[in-house]
This record gives structure tokens, sequence and C-alpha cells, in this order.
């Protein structure tokens, strides 16, 4: 068993903390970013724009995640004290939120430019598990995320939680919906057994959710939230609703192939 005690701050400068989430949060977009260019785009017209999609990108993705956790995890709080919603350095962010916020802005920014959104949407898809593994490692770092109370041999005790062994849920995340993930989109990506935009970025939805559902079940759910509808956590009703709108979508991708 193991003992978690790390330090959320990785770098303490003077006065100024620059913590293992933030790095998470800018590793995973600039890796993600040179992956996308160096591997996944062949339209040079994506290409050319692709810069200026990731500033847009980033943005939603820090909106999407905010406004994501403030309605789905914590809105009666952040009703009632609504500044508190711009104090993003005090965390709370949602990763569907972050989804549906990229969503919306590819939707924009390919619209903008006449072009078809699915195609940003299935780059992203394919380099985002980057970014979920660094943000489900430093989850683990930071102690929060947390799984129950466990008697496996790989259960981690964290200190600044209490003096029980847990699951190391943001471990199991980090490997399944991180490493995993990237591996079986990659498989799909280089088999090209459907050439239809958005059948990459419908796999993302569909294989996450299932990985996140399964794993919340060892997690503790939020505390300000509970358990909902059918003993299920919010985070569980969200990964559903998700796999539903990507099973949606690949049907009508595998649909669309068949007329062709």
């Amino acid at each position: 068993m193991f003992i978690n005690n790390f330090d959320p701050v990785a770098i303490n400068f003077f006065s100024i903390e620059i913590r293992w989430y933030s790095l998470s949060y800018i590793f995973g977009i600039l890796i993600g970013w040179v992956l996308a260019k160096k591997f996944f785009i062949y339209d040079q017209e994506i290409k050319k724009r692709f810069d200026d999609y990731v500033t847009y990108l980033i943005v939603g993705i820090i909106v999407g995640g905010r406004l994501g956790y403030v309605i789905f995890y914590n809105l009666d709080y952040y009703l009632n004290n609504p500044i508190n919603i711009l104090k993003i350095w005090e965390g709370g962010m949602s990763f569907h939120g972050g989804v549906i916020g990229i969503i919306i802005i590819s939707i924009w920014f390919a619209k903008k430019n006449k072009q078809n959104f699915y195609s940003y949407l299935d780059i992203i898809s394919l380099v985002a598990p980057v970014g979920i593994f660094l943000g489900r490692i430093s989850n683990f770092i930071n102690s929060e995320l947390y799984g129950k109370e466990t008697s496996l041999p790989w259960g981690v005790k964290f200190n600044s939680i209490d003096n029980l062994y847990r699951h190391p849920s943001q471990l199991y995340e980090a490997f399944f919906e991180g490493f995993v993930l990237f591996l079986i989109l990659i498989y799909f990506h280089k088999k090209k057994t459907n050439n239809a935009p958005g059948f990459i970025s419908s796999l993302f939805l569909i294989f996450y959710s299932i990985f996140r559902f399964t794993i919340e079940f060892f997690r503790v759910p939020d505390e300000q939230l509970g358990y909902l509808l059918l003993n299920l956590t919010m985070g569980q009703i969200i990964s559903f609703v998700f796999l539903l709108f990507g099973t949606y979508l690949v049907i009508r991708k595998y649909d669309k192939k068949k007329e062709l």
C-alpha cells in the first residue's frame, strides 16, 4: 500500500504558486497541439487555421469546464455566491462541461470558416486523452476525486484526507480514460474503418463515457451532491447521456457510409 503525501504546489516562486493541476492543463494543451499538427491534420486548410482554433479552444475549455462545474455540481452555492464563479484558481472544473465548450467553439469556428466542425472534433478527440491522463495524475497528486475504502494491496492513504486506504480512482481514470482510450482511438484512426467526419469523436464519447461510468463506482461521490437518480453519481448520469449521444452519432455515421 502507498501513502500519498504529495505537495499540490509544483513550483513556489516567492509568493507565486504554480500547481500541478495548472501544469497539467498547460502541458496537456501544448502536447496535444503538437501531436495534432504533426500527425493528425491532413487537410491543409484546417492546418492553416488550427493555431487560431486552439486559441479559441482554450477559452471553450476553461469557460465550459467552469460553467459545467457550477451548473452540474454546485449550482445552489454559486447562485448564492455568484462572484465566486470567477475564482477558478480555487478549483472546480467539469470535464463534461469542457467537452460542451469544445463542441460549441468547434461548431462556431468551423461555420465561420465554412468547414466541417466534425473534422476539428475528430482531431481534438485523438489528442484529448493526453490531457485527460495528465489531469488525472494531477488529481492524484492533489488528493482529490479519491476512491472508496479498499483492502487491496494497491490501496492509497491520502494523508490530507484521512487514515483510510482507498482506491486510487484517479490513477484508474488516468489509465483507462487516458492511455487506453488513446490506443483505442489511434487504432480506429489507422484502421480507417469509417472515414466519415465525426466517427472518431463519436467513439471518444462512447469509450470515455463507459470508462468514466464504470470507474465512478470506485470513487467517492461529490460531497455536496452524494448519490442521485438510481443511486448514481452526477458524473455517471452525465456520462450516460454522453454515451447515448455518441452511440447515436456512430449509428448515423455508419448509415451514411452505407448510403455512399
